[in-house]
C-alpha cells in the first residue's frame, strides 16, 4: 500500500482471477528480491537465457524451454518460429512470408480475445490466420480439411476457460496434425501449473505465463520441442527483438520455477480449498445469497468461491452487485461474466484474511445485513472428499 499512497493510485482487492488490468498476480518476497537484485546487475544475457531454459527443462521435463516477454509474444513468436525454423534469412524477412508456409490454422472457438483476438498476434507474424468450425466447435473432420491446405504453418489451440463451443480434443487433434508434418501451438497462459499435462498431449509448444500463477515479473514461457524452441531463441534478430524479455523477468521466472519445484503440492492445494469453503460458508449467511464451491473450468487445482444471488432478496441483482462492489473503495472486482444468470464468482487465491474481510463487510452492506460475517480464521476446513 505505500506505493499507491506515495503515487495516489487506487488500492485494489482482486477477486477477479489473474487479471491483466489488474496487475495480474502477487509475487512473493523471494520472487521479488531477486527480481530486484537483478535490476541493480549486469549479465551475459545469453547465458542468463540459458540458466532459465535448463531451468524450465528440470521443473517441466520438456526437451527444451525459453523465456519470452509475455504469453501474447509467446504466441506470435511460436507461430514464426513454425513458419522461419531457425533460418536467419526467413527471420529477417518477417513480416513478409513469401516462400514460407504462411496460414495458421485456429478452431473458430478458439479465437478468443483476452484484451485483444487471440488472431492479431497471428497476423503480427505476416501469417493469415483460418478458422475452422464454428462458434459451436470444430471436428476432426472439419480440422482434416484445414489441414489440406498446402501453406499451413501450424494449428493453434487454447486451453482457457475463454474458449467457446465443444472441446475438439487436443491430444487427438495434436495426432491428426503430426500426420500432416504440421506442428501444434498450444496457448495455455494461465496453465502454468498443467504444462505437463499439456505437453502430454503431444504439442509441439506450450506457452504460458509466467507472471499469472507461478507469480513472476512479466514474462511468457515457451516449452516443447527443442528444434522449434531454439527457432523462438532466434527470432531475437527478427520481429522478436522487441519482445525480448528483461534481466529481471528472468530472474525471476527462475526464482518462480524453483519455488514452483519446492512447493509442498496437496498442502497447498488443500489451503486454496478450505480458503474457499470458509469464505463460501461466511457468505452463505448474508441475505439473497447462496454460495457453492466449484472447480476450475479448465482443471487447474483449485476452487472459486461462486455466489447466487436472488435479488428479490438481496435487494439488487448481480450485476448491480458486481457494479457497487467494483465502484467501492476499496474497490472489489470479480469474475461477472454469469451476471445474467444471477452468479458472480470469486478466485481467493492471492487474498489475505484481511482482504476476505473487507469483501464479506462489503458484500453485508450491500444486501441490508449490517452484522457483517466474518470468514473464520486459521486450522483446516472439511476436508474434500
Amino acid at each position: 500500500m505505500e506505493l499507491h499512497d506515495q503515487y495516489g493510485l487506487t488500492p485494489v482487492i482482486n477477486a477477479r482471477g489473474t487479471f491483466t488490468p489488474l496487475g495480474v498476480s502477487r509475487s512473493t518476497e523471494e520472487v521479488a528480491a531477486a527480481a530486484a537484485a537483478a535490476l541493480s546487475g549486469f549479465f551475459v544475457m545469453e547465458e542468463l537465457k540459458d540458466l532459465a531454459d535448463r531451468t524450465i527443462v528440470q521443473v517441466t521435463g520438456a526437451e527444451a524451454g525459453t523465456v519470452v516477454h509475455c504469453t501474447s509474444a509467446a504466441i506470435t513468436l511460436s507461430v514464426a518460429a513454425s513458419m522461419t525454423g531457425a533460418a536467419p534469412s526467413r527471420i529477417a524477412a518477417l513480416p513478409h512470408t513469401e516462400g514460407m508456409p504462411g496460414t495458421v490454422l485456429l478452431p473458430a472457438g478458439h479465437a478468443v480475445d483476452y484484451g485483444h483476438p487471440i488472431v492479431q498476434d497471428i497476423r503480427l507474424t505476416g501469417a493469415t490466420p483460418v478458422l475452422l468450425g464454428s462458434d459451436a466447435g470444430c471436428s476432426l473432420g472439419e480440422l482434416e480439411d484445414g489441414l489440406a491446405r498446402p501453406d499451413v504453418a501450424c494449428l493453434l489451440m487454447v486451453s482457457s476457460r475463454l474458449t467457446r463451443g465443444d472441446d475438439l480434443p487436443i491430444a487427438e487433434a495434436t495426432e491428426l496434425a503430426h500426420r500432416h508434418g504440421v506442428p501444434v501451438i498450444v496457448d495455455g497462459a494461465a496453465q502454468d501449473f498443467r504444462i505437463k499435462e499439456l505437453l502430454a498431449t503431444g504439442a509441439d509448444l506450450v506457452a504460458v505465463s509466467g507472471q499469472k500463477y507461478l507469480g513472476s515479473p512479466t514474462a511468457g514461457l515457451v516449452i516443447g520441442r527443442a528444434d522449434l524452441v531454439r527457432a523462438v531463441r532466434a527470432q531475437e534478430k527478427g520481429i522478436g527483438r522487441a519482445m525480448k524479455p528483461s534481466k529481471e523477468a528472468i530472474v525471476g521466472v527462475v526464482a518462480a520455477l524453483k519455488a514452483r519445484q519446492e512447493m509442498d503440492r496437496p498442502a497447498w492445494e488443500q489451503e486454496q480449498y478450505d480458503k474457499a469453503a470458509r469464505f463460501a460458508e461466511a457468505a452463505g449467511r448474508l441475505p439473497g445469497i447462496s454460495t457453492t464451491v466449484v472447480a476450475d473450468p479448465t482443471g487447474l487445482p483449485f476452487p472459486r468461491a461462486r455466489l447466487d444471488v436472488d435479488s428479490a432478496t438481496a435487494g439488487l441483482t448481480a450485476a448491480a452487485l458486481a457494479e457497487a462492489l467494483a465502484s467501492g473503495s476499496p474497490p472489489i472486482w470479480v469474475m461477472s461474466e454469469a451476471k445474467e444468470k444471477g452468479e458472480l464468482t470469486l478466485e481467493l487465491v492471492p487474498l489475505t484474511d484481511r482482504e476476505l474481510e473487507v469483501i464479506l463487510r462489503r458484500l453485508a452492506e450491500l444486501v441490508g445485513d449490517r452484522d457483517a460475517p466474518r470468514a473464520p480464521r486459521g486450522g483446516r476446513g472439511g476436508r474434500r472428499g
